[in-house]
C-alpha cells in the first residue's frame, strides 16, 4: 500500500474541504477501502478520517427514522425502533458481514462498498470499473457471481450491499454534503448503472459526504422482510436477496415495495413486479407474474443463468411470508 496523508477533521464542513482535493477520500471504518488499497484496487494520497466529526446516532421523528452516517451497522440493527418499524433494514444489516465487521462498518461506508467482482479486486486483470477502457473480463470469464439485469457491455458487476437494497425498498432518502452545499438524494437515484462509465458508481461528486439517511415509518414498512440467498450461513455476499414490503388488505395486494440484490449492478426496484402483484390476491398466479416481470429483460452469462430461477424462488420464499401461496 503507498504512503499517504492523513487527517482526522472535528467539523464537516472541513472534512469535505480537504475531501474536495483530488486523491482524496473519506474513511470510516475502513472494512472495504482499506483493503482495496492493500490490493492495489484503489490509489489516494490522502484518507480523511471522519469518526470524529458529530454524524452518529438515531433520532425517531414524525413519520421517519433519522440514521447518521456513521452509525455502526450492529447499532442501528439493535436498535428497538428499527426492529419495530423498519424489520427490513434490521434483517438486512444482520445478514451482511461478521458480527466483528458490523461493529466497525458504518452505515454511509456500507452504501458505498465496492464491487466484489474478482477482476475488479485483482490490480493485474483488466477492469472497466477500476480502469475505464480497459475491458470486463466477466462477460466471456468467470461470471458465477455476475449481474443478470441492468449490466453493460462494459460491466455485469454487482452492488454488494444488503442494506442498500433494502433502502431501496423503503424509498429511504441519502443527505450529503460538499464544498457546493447540502442536498437530498432519494435512494431510487443515488445508484447509477454501468452504462459506458461503470466507474461511475454513484451520483456523489468529490467531496461529498454522506450526514443522514432518512427511512419512512410506515405500516408497509412495518410488514416487511429480507431474504438472502448465499453459498454460506456467514459473512457471504448474496447471490440473490429480495427486500419485500407488502400490505394486503381483505386478501389483496394494496401496497408493495420490492428491491433485489444480487443480479444487478446496483440495488435493482422494477416497478413491473410492483405492478404484477398490487390489487391481486397474493395467490401462486400473482407471485409468478411477478417472478416473470422480474427476468423478462434478463441476459444470464455463461455461469450465473441459475439466478433466474434463483432469484424467482427467493422471491416466492419472501412473498409467501405474507400469506402468499406458492
Amino acid at each position: 500500500m503507498d504512503d499517504f496523508a492523513y487527517t482526522r477533521p472535528d467539523r464537516p464542513q472541513v472534512a469535505v474541504a480537504l475531501a474536495a482535493r483530488p486523491g482524496a477520500r473519506f474513511v470510516a471504518g475502513g472494512t472495504d477501502l482499506l483493503n482495496l488499497m492493500k490490493d492495489g484496487a484503489e490509489h489516494h494520497d490522502h484518507l480523511i478520517d471522519i469518526n470524529a466529526l458529530p454524524l452518529s446516532g438515531l433520532r425517531k421523528v414524525e413519520g421517519r427514522i433519522e440514521i447518521g452516517a456513521l452509525s455502526r451497522m450492529s447499532d442501528v440493527a439493535a436498535h428497538p425502533a428499527v426492529r419495530e418499524g423498519l424489520p427490513v433494514l434490521s434483517q438486512a444489516l444482520l445478514a451482511g458481514a461478521s458480527p466483528q465487521v458490523r461493529n466497525m462498518a458504518s452505515m454511509g461506508g456500507n452504501l458505498l462498498q465496492r464491487t466484489r467482482c474478482w477482476y475488479f479486486r485483482d490490480a493485474a486483470m483488466p477492469c472497466n470499473k477500476r480502469s475505464p477502457g480497459s475491458g470486463c473480463p466477466a462477460i466471456k470469464g468467470q461470471n458465477r457471481r455476475h449481474a443478470i439485469v441492468g449490466g453493460s457491455e462494459h460491466c455485469i458487476a454487482v452492488h454488494p450491499s444488503d442494506l442498500a437494497v433494502a433502502l431501496t425498498a423503503l424509498g429511504a432518502t441519502v443527505h450529503t454534503l460538499s464544498p457546493r452545499g447540502a442536498r437530498s438524494i432519494p435512494m431510487a437515484g443515488f445508484y447509477l448503472s454501468p452504462g459506458n462509465t461503470p466507474h461511475q458508481e454513484t451520483v456523489l461528486g468529490q467531496g461529498e459526504l454522506i450526514t443522514r439517511i432518512d427511512v419512512p415509518v410506515t405500516p408497509l414498512a412495518r410488514g416487511s422482510r429480507y431474504v438472502k440467498l448465499r453459498e454460506r450461513a456467514t459473512f457471504e455476499f448474496a447471490l440473490v436477496s429480495v427486500a419485500a414490503l407488502v400490505r394486503t388488505q381483505g386478501g389483496v395486494v394494496r401496497e408493495a415495495g420490492l428491491a433485489f440484490g444480487g443480479i444487478a449492478p446496483r440495488p435493482w426496484r422494477p416497478a413491473a413486479v410492483e405492478e404484477a402483484l398490487v390489487g391481486r390476491p397474493l395467490d401462486a398466479a400473482a407471485i409468478k407474474a411477478a417472478g416473470a416481470a422480474l427476468v423478462r429483460d434478463a441476459v444470464p452469462r455463461e455461469h450465473n443463468a441459475f439466478k433466474v430461477a434463483l432469484v424467482q424462488r427467493a422471491l416466492a420464499e419472501a412473498l409467501g411470508e405474507f400469506g402468499g401461496s406458492r
